[in-house]
């Protein structure tokens, strides 16, 4: 079943979202943000970084991402997504757990023992 939402813009002109296409697009920025926070992590731990070092630079890699998504998205982002704010937030809180697992294991693996 393919739904589609409707949204009414300020010029009066309705814009009609499909539904599988928002979650597809949805999935793949997901999956991204995975994958980011894994390499990132990587990268955290193999390099040394420590403490506030580290969390900076998961958030420099965190609005890294943000920008190849909406460069790759182009001027008609929202042809894609609905906003583009919840995509940095998701971003940013989605995976630090990930990032945190892989930097702290990388590091041990390579500074520690």
């Amino acid at each position: 079943m393919n739904r589609t939402f409707k949204r009414k813009e300020k010029s009066g002109e309705v814009v009609a979202y499909s539904e599988a296409g928002i979650r597809h697009n949805h999935m793949m920025v997901e999956y991204s943000r995975t994958s980011m926070s894994a390499l990132a992590g990587c990268t955290a731990g193999i390099i040394g970084l420590t403490s506030l070092w580290g969390f900076l630079f998961y958030l420099v890699t965190g609005l890294l991402l943000w920008v190849m998504i909406l460069a790759k998205a182009g001027p008609s982002w929202n042809k894609y997504f609905r906003e583009r704010l919840p995509i940095l937030t998701g971003t940013l809180t989605g995976g630090i757990g990930t990032y945190i697992l892989f930097w702290t294991f990388i590091y041990g693996m390579v500074h520690v023992y």
